[in-house]
């Protein structure tokens, strides 16, 4: 079978999306009672993660209503200003410091990027959010300029297969020759698999015991088994 383009998710795929919102958050919250939150670390904490499960991870006010939600007593004789700041700050901080690609992402790009695949990004999300995770991340170079999408660019987000289509129609290939990575069973693999992509099922930890409703063409842990898939059933020498 002939492989033209493979494209990849970012969240939870890429590196852990879910780990690095637990620790940017927490450290938020201790920033916060560093200048005046007077309120347990745990208890707060709860309440920012009530606030981005009801706004969702793209408001981009969780620290205001957060406030909102906590006794004013709690930060009397402080400038509310000051305690939002502090939270904002902390969480952009942590992306400098601790937004790292899963330790085997980069090796297995970097060879990738040697080969004349077409090598992608079909991703869920807003447009400079996700493309500054892939700057951040350190990973843009290995990707073909040319083939980064994103929901919020397209109009059609995950698990619409439209996106997976409008990927496909874009870069010029067949679906049946183009291969998707992603974690998600619902959202990366069940829509790829309706379009008759190649799928592949990193089984990180957030999805890794899920199912959806069809089953991925290959399941992975980790992305060196990917290099000896793409080697064995493709004949791609990376």
């Amino acid at each position: 079978m002939s492989l033209k383009a493979i494209f990849f998710d970012i969240d939870d795929t890429l590196f852990s999306t879910t780990e690095f919102a637990d620790r940017a958050r927490r450290g938020a919250v201790d920033a916060m009672r560093r200048v005046g939150l007077r309120l347990p670390a745990d208890h707060v904490l709860r309440e920012l993660n009530e606030v981005i499960a009801e706004f969702s991870s793209n408001y981009e006010q969780h620290f205001d209503k957060l406030l909102l939600r906590l006794p004013r007593r709690s930060f009397d004789g402080v400038n509310p200003a000051v305690l939002v700041a502090a939270g904002v700050h902390a969480y952009h901080d942590a992306k400098v410091r601790q937004l790292r690609p899963y330790p085997d992402v980069s090796p297995v790009l970097s060879r990738l990027a040697r080969t004349d695949l077409v090598r992608g990004i079909i991703t869920a999300g807003l447009a400079v959010k996700q493309a500054d995770k892939l700057l951040r991340l350190g990973l843009y170079d290995f990707f073909t300029p040319t083939a980064i999408f994103i929901s919020d660019q397209i109009g059609i987000s995950k698990p619409n297969s439209k996106l997976y289509q409008r990927a496909c129609d874009e870069v010029g290939v067949q679906p049946r020759e183009t291969m998707y990575v992603g974690d998600h069973p619902t959202h990366d693999i069940d829509p790829a698999n309706e379009l008759g992509m190649i799928t592949v099922h990193v089984r990180r930890r957030k999805h890794a015991p899920e199912q959806g409703k069809t089953k991925p063409a290959h399941e992975l842990k980790n992305f060196k088994e990917l290099l000896t898939v793409l080697r064995k059933d493709f004949n791609v020498r990376a």
